[in-house]
């Protein structure tokens, strides 16, 4: 049977990755609470220290240090005296390792984060697994990231489990154990920046990195304008998210950590126009993500309005000579390379909230039409755009938006019809093209009815309401198409 070691700091989808696995007959090894997790949903796994033959010792500190594991990793298959030593051992060939590392960066992110609490969250054992199969990859397979375990089970009932394959996850593995590593110099180096103030002039902040990566604020290339600001960092975040979801060229402007306007087209400068069009006014001190090269003739358009931040992959010489006329313009090179590993986490009293960054997205094919009804073209288009942005809108959140821009954003109000309200009375234009999104599940049919006194045609939400049909039949009563997706994405 072949082997895999199996310890992981996030538990997402590990379980079923496991299950799996054993399905696919390999022989599962674990240590402390992976083992644990792994035992409570019934999966067959073995301690490491059977492979060992050695107990955890030092409160777990040492554990998987040990030739019976590296010499299993890192034996080179092609070398006959590798394996005759690893017989003569009596050490058996690990065939994959399924590794994440202690949560050091969320440890510090705690403001209230002791030295000792640090220490205690740097990880050895995994980093040494790790980069012992990474480098073996010829042989080895190296998962550090929970968004790989599908295509990896897949691949190997398909048997494309390949070296090439193989060797992407190894380029994974470095990025993450490099990442981490920077983590822990820049804690202990102090690496946090002091930033004016923070939300308002009354409250100190700091901006702590944790990365370098060059898809993060983070790790951004400023290439002109004063510091960032506390709300320029939050709100730059929120637009880039955003606007790497768009395959397309695509324009985000965003002002007070929501999406105001929202734009695709064929090149970047008529995304932009659609993006500004949406919402000419709230976009006035805003910031601007954008997931293509800012040209000479957009810069032109963006140094005429007032800006705090524009966000881009990469700026053109001509359009930077434009640009940097203006002195406090912050703008900012960044990757638009999507992380799927990021988690993000908020302070409360007492402690810190983590969880998966919202990058999940339901395909066509999995939502369902469930009135009289079908949606046209046009609007399964501008439905499919809209569901893309509503997940970066504050609940409640309704969204109106047509197949080239959002055309009106009702965003964190306390109940659904007040969203939709503000959604309808701000709209650029309503006709049959324009549809309605809404980030929850309709709990009464009093938004429908809203949107069809409005003229709106067509609507895409959750569903899973307990009074789902009452807002169905109000669909049908009025003609309205409606779609359900069965994901909501609420944003608090």
């Amino acid at each position: 049977m072949k082997k895999a070691i199996i310890s992981v700091s996030n538990k997402s989808g590990v379980v079923e990755f496991a299950k799996s696995l054993t399905q696919l007959d390999y022989e599962l090894y674990s240590t402390g609470g992976t083992k644990r997790v792994l035992e409570e949903a019934n999966v067959t796994v073995k301690s490491v220290s059977e492979l060992t033959q050695f107990p955890e010792i030092m409160d777990g500190r040492v554990k998987t240090l040990h030739p019976a594991v590296h010499g299993g990793i890192l034996a080179d298959r092609n070398k006959p005296e590798h394996l005759e030593q690893l017989s003569e051992q009596h050490i058996d060939l690990i065939d994959m390792v399924v590794v994440n590392l202690y949560p050091f960066q969320q440890t510090v992110a705690n403001p209230d984060v002791t030295e000792d609490d640090a220490i205690e969250n740097i990880d050895i054992g995994g980093p040494t697994m790790l980069r012992a199969a990474a480098k073996n990859f010829k042989h080895v397979t190296t998962i550090v990231h929970p968004s790989d375990y599908n295509e990896v089970i897949q691949r190997i009932k398909e048997n494309r489990l390949d070296e090439s394959y193989r060797k992407s996850l190894m380029i994974k593995v470095f990025e993450h154990t490099n990442e981490y590593d920077h983590a822990i110099v820049s804690f202990f180096k102090g690496d946090s920046e002091e930033l004016r103030y923070g939300e308002n002039p009354q409250q100190s902040a700091r901006f702590v990195r944790t990365s370098n990566s060059k898809h993060t604020i983070a790790g951004a290339k400023q290439l002109h304008g004063k510091a960032l600001s506390f709300n320029n960092i939050k709100d730059a975040d929120s637009a880039l998210a955003l606007v790497k979801k768009f395959k397309e060229p695509a324009a985000v402007a965003v002002k007070h950590m929501n999406p105001c306007g929202v734009g695709i087209g064929t090149d970047v400068e008529t995304a932009f126009k659609n993006a500004y069009d949406a919402d000419n006014q709230s976009i006035f001190g805003g910031i601007i993500a954008l997931n293509r090269t800012v040209t000479k003739d957009l810069a032109e358009t963006l140094h005429s309005i007032f800006l705090e931040v524009v966000i881009s992959p990469k700026f053109d010489k001509e359009a930077l000579d434009i640009l940097t006329q203006k002195k406090n313009i912050r703008l900012l090179e960044i990757d638009m390379t999507i992380d799927n590993r990021e988690e993000e986490f908020v302070s409360v009293s007492g402690g810190y909230l983590i969880q998966d960054k919202d990058n999940y997205e339901v395909s066509k094919e999995e939502m369902k039409v469930v009135t009289d009804v079908e949606p046209t073209d046009a609007q399964w288009e501008a439905m499919l755009l809209g569901w893309k942005v509503i997940p970066s809108v504050k609940s409640n959140a309704i969204i109106l938006s047509n197949n080239k821009q959002t055309v009106g954003i009702g965003a964190g109000q306390m109940n659904r019809v007040g969203a939709a309200k503000i959604a309808l009375e701000r709209a650029i234009e309503i006709n049959d093209n324009v549809v309605m999104i809404s980030d929850g599940f309709f709990p009464m049919d009093d938004t429908v009815e809203l949107a069809s006194k409005h003229g709106i045609k067509a609507i895409i939400q959750p569903g899973g309401s307990i009074k789902d049909q009452d807002s169905i039949d109000m669909a049908n009563k009025h003609g309205i198409a409606m779609v359900t997706t069965g994901m909501r994405h609420f944003k608090h």
